[in-house]
């Protein structure tokens, strides 16, 4: 596995595992109906209008916002969109937190001078 896939499935087990149940949240349309490779009409058919829509930052896509509800309890949930317009992540954060974590992995790559050594 590559030096900053690793760091951005660290960045991301860091900032997402502590803010979730997602079992809680397992049965959630978008939870469970949203795949790889959909378009952002297919997900809005499943989700409805997103809360926002904003413009990736790291990588050239769009992000939706959704805010999931289950027994009182609310949760940020985004779904994010490659170039072609198809999904290519969903997480239990807001497109803002994605955002940062991708930027935060991008930061370590061996290619940009962060830690992680020679290239290969």
């Amino acid at each position: 596995m590559n030096k900053p896939l690793c760091a951005l499935i660290a960045v991301l087990a860091a900032s997402g595992g502590c803010n979730t149940d997602s079992q809680i949240y397992r049965d959630q349309p978008l939870v469970a109906k949203v795949e790889t490779g959909m378009s952002k009409d297919q997900v809005q058919q499943i989700g409805g209008q997103p809360l926002s829509i904003t413009q990736r930052t790291v990588e050239p896509g769009t992000c939706f916002d959704y805010k999931l509800t289950q027994a009182g309890h609310q949760q940020p949930y985004n779904v994010s969109f490659d170039s072609q317009g198809k999904v290519d992540h969903k997480s239990f954060m807001t497109c803002a937190q994605w955002s940062r974590a991708q930027q935060k992995a991008r930061e370590y790559s061996p290619s940009t001078g962060g830690m992680g050594g020679g290239g290969y």
